[in-house]
């Protein structure tokens, strides 16, 4: 007889949250090692010899392979097929590996072998330790992405009918709080060091390390709680815990309206958002006529805000619901923050309102994704879940690929932060329809997007 299992783990609040907590460390030390080089910029110049056109090469490498080489789709299919252990670890190993790559990539007893002179003779635009450097990125980007959509479906497994939106909401604010953390950590680091860009990189890299043995750690909890299922006749056995997936079942997200909707919302939205994040300081430094490290400490507060209001609204999400009218909401306050931008701002230059606008898109930026992610798991069958997640990363990855090049494009067009602003308002204007039309069909099909997720 099947054994009956009345309480699992995922069902104590400290075993579920401890969960939350080690998942969210890796993806929080994985958002340091993304930014550590950006406030580093000039002494990167500097050190590395590396102009502007190398440095975006670099930053856009990052999406390389997940894009052409379909990385994040094949990233799918292994995290249904294999698990969220294997997959979780997997991802993890690859970011340590390529931050491994590219920390030896800039150090100069590499700038002085045979290799790094060979990667110098050929498309000499790009120095050889740019070269190995943006192949470790690579390598680190396949990983991040794939821990993304990892920890997203781990989450989704581990608080299914309980705080889910919760649980989503406070790992993005640990992964954003990343961000702002490096941004002031690596500039300290690097004066600790004389100046270095290889130490802020090599801490970063050993932090990494830590953030593996946590996912590692949360394995060995979420085997315990396979076997649980198992006992209880929940899950098959021979499947090893996991359900069941077959390749043709990638049809149910192609042949999905509703995951197309929330797809196409995703990339604009985002690619309004994180391509920003790369030129907002140069934005703010000549609309505002301040130095380029105050404009950046100015817009390091970004995440801050998103990161104390996501937690909060997606508390709400699940005990009150709304998700499709959150994310129109957060689309309204990104356009009119894009706008005030382009417009607004030019004709009255204070560090005031700039700082009100940067609070208003923390808000929009805590509204879209603390309703976007816990939607999926709606509209999307759990066997297939993580390919879903996976798609969507990898059209998301197509925006924050592009949309660097349409802006650097422009900006050298035009010479100005004008045209740039308006064509992220647009992002968001074609986000707002979306997500209008996403209300619609959730009221037609009941989906249950305006539907709070904690089952009473």
């Amino acid at each position: 007889m099947t054994a009956t299992v009345k309480r699992f783990l995922s069902d104590s609040v400290v075993a579920r949250w401890a969960a939350l907590i080690l998942v969210a460390l890796m993806m929080f030390f994985a958002y340091m090692f993304v930014d550590v080089m950006s406030p580093l910029k000039s002494l990167v110049e500097t050190n590395l010899h590396w102009n502007n056109s190398v440095f975006g090469t670099y930053a856009a490498s990052e999406y390389f392979l997940n894009v052409f080489c379909f990385f994040l789709i094949f990233a799918g299919i292994i995290l249904d097929k294999m698990g969220i252990r294997f997959t979780g670890i997997l991802s993890g190993s690859l970011m340590v590996i390529g931050a491994a790559i590219k920390f030896i990539a800039i150090t100069d007893w590499f700038a002085a072998t045979s290799l790094c002179q060979w990667l110098n003779s050929w498309w000499v635009a790009l120095p050889g330790n740019a070269k190995m450097a943006c192949l470790g990125f690579m390598i680190f980007g396949c990983g991040c992405e794939m821990a993304g959509t990892t920890v997203s479906k781990s989450i989704a497994k581990w608080f299914k009918g309980k705080e889910m939106a919760l649980a989503m909401g406070i790992e993005m604010a640990i992964a954003r709080l990343g961000v702002f953390a490096v941004m002031w950590i690596a500039p300290i680091i690097s004066n600790k060091f004389d100046q270095s860009v290889i130490a802020p990189v090599g801490f970063c890299t050993a932090l990494l390390l830590i953030g593996l043995i946590c996912y590692i750690v949360f394995s060995l909890m979420d085997r315990k709680l396979d076997k649980q299922l198992v006992a209880a006749g929940e899950l098959n056995e021979e499947e090893g815990g996991e359900e069941e997936f077959h390749l043709s079942d990638l049809k149910a997200i192609f042949t999905s309206k509703m995951f197309w909707l929330v797809a196409l919302l995703c990339v604009l939205y985002y690619s309004a958002i994180f391509p920003f994040q790369r030129f907002a300081p140069n934005y703010l430094e000549t609309t505002l006529g301040i130095a380029a490290n105050e404009a950046s400490q100015l817009f390091s507060f970004f995440p801050i805000l998103a990161m104390c209001l996501t937690p909060f609204l997606g508390a709400f999400l699940d005990y009150k619901g709304k998700g499709a009218s959150m994310l129109m909401l957060g689309a309204i306050f990104m356009i009119a923050c894009h706008m005030s931008f382009a417009f607004l701002l030019p004709v009255f230059p204070s560090k005031a309102f700039a700082t009100l606008l940067i609070l208003i898109l923390g808000v929009s930026f805590s509204l879209v994704p603390a309703a976007l992610w816990p939607s999926v798991p709606k509209i999307i069958d759990s066997r297939i879940l993580g390919s879903a997640y996976c798609v969507i990363f990898w059209i998301q990855n197509i925006g924050l690929f592009a949309t660097p090049l349409l802006i650097g494009a422009t900006l050298d067009a035009t010479g100005g932060y004008l045209v740039p602003m308006i064509i992220f308002s647009c992002f968001g204007i074609l986000a707002l329809l979306i997500g209008v039309y996403l209300k619609i069909e959730d009221r037609r099909k009941n989906y249950g997007l305006e539907l709070p997720n904690v089952k009473k």
